[in-house]
């Protein structure tokens, strides 16, 4: 649908610096989905990186699948404002209700291709959100990125709004998720991840929104006949590292973040392979939208847009609609 769902790697908290021998013996690294994802293979290069190049001085333990937080998916912020976890590989989506400017990577069809996504990330939108989030007790040290978010569901194929009407459709707790979807006719279902793997089991819900690159870790074509293509670390935690250190995790970080955008968009780009293997592989019927369908998607939200607009800040959107490209200010 074109709402792009954002990755961060963060590391958060401010104490006095300490000595390599202060060190505690084991950091906390986590992860909301599991190893066999792009976020799961970036958390272990990162961590094995770090490892090797500081010889062993900061290790990390890797809970995956949102073991660390064992609870809602939206505290996980908490965690590393807290110092209960050291470094986190997670998503803007659910450290929005702490930072209600990272709602901007979430306005429907801000973002029509990469260049667009890219510009923003590295402009100033993107340093004035690093900003923020440095103000809230988290050092961000690099952008990845999950991908944009399309719908799979068990009933029909989705080629216009009104084939939305009435299907009940998981989404993360997050208000404007909630919005957006129940702007297209959709009943919103909000509810955590794990909750929903089993809801879709069930079949108590019909669909879900997600990238493309989540479809098969979850096996969620075993459940999910139709898709459709609508196109950090504790700040307490950097303090305490030598800058040696933290130059050492600050370029770990940005290479091992570079590596993992670039897995993210494998197979989605120009040969699509990916989709394919969607269709080819596991049977799932790929309903494709034209430029003239997205626009009736885009119509339908458009309120949502302009309402989150003026609550995430009308200058960062507007700069970042500036850059994107693909809408004039207001």
């Amino acid at each position: 649908m074109k709402l792009r769902s954002f990755v961060i790697l963060l590391v958060v908290g401010f104490c006095p610096a300490a000595l390599a021998a202060d060190y505690k013996p084991e950091f906390k690294l986590s992860v909301v989905v599991n190893e066999d994802t792009s976020w799961g293979r970036a958390a272990n290069r990162f961590a094995d990186a770090v490892e090797f190049r500081t010889r062993g001085r900061i290790k990390m333990r890797r809970y995956f699948e949102g073991r660390l937080y064992t609870g809602e998916q939206t505290t996980e912020f908490n965690l590393m404002q807290e110092g209960r976890a050291d470094f986190i590989i997670g998503s803007t989506i659910n450290w929005s209700p702490q930072v209600k400017e990272l709602n901007l990577f979430l306005l429907p069809f801000l973002f029509s291709n990469y260049a667009a996504l890219d510009a923003v990330e590295m402009g100033e939108p993107g340093r004035r959100l690093f900003k923020l989030m440095e103000q809230n007790g988290v050092v961000p040290i690099a952008w990845g990125e999950n991908g944009f978010r399309e719908v799979t569901n068990s009933t029909r194929a989705i080629r216009k709004p009104d084939d939305l009407q009435g299907l009940k459709i998981r989404v993360p707790p997050i208000p404007i998720l909630v919005e957006i979807f129940e702007a297209l006719g959709a009943k919103a279902v909000p509810m955590n991840w794990d909750q929903a793997q089993v809801a879709f089991r069930h079949e108590t819900v019909d669909g879900q929104e997600n990238p493309v690159a989540l479809i098969i870790p979850y096996k969620l074509w075993a459940v999910h006949k139709y898709v459709t293509l609508i196109l950090a670390a504790s700040a307490k935690t950097w303090a305490t590292f030598s800058p040696e250190d933290q130059y050492i995790l600050q370029r770990a970080g940005e290479e091992m973040m570079d590596e993992q955008k670039k897995e993210a968009r494998e197979g989605l780009m120009n040969d699509a392979s990916l989709v394919d293997s969607l269709e080819k592989i596991y049977e799932m019927e790929v309903t494709r939208l034209s430029p003239a369908d997205v626009e009736a998607f885009r119509a339908k939200t458009r309120p949502v847009y302009d309402k989150w607009a003026r609550d995430i800040g009308v200058e960062i959107v507007r700069s970042a609609e500036r850059l994107a490209g693909n809408r004039k200010p207001n």
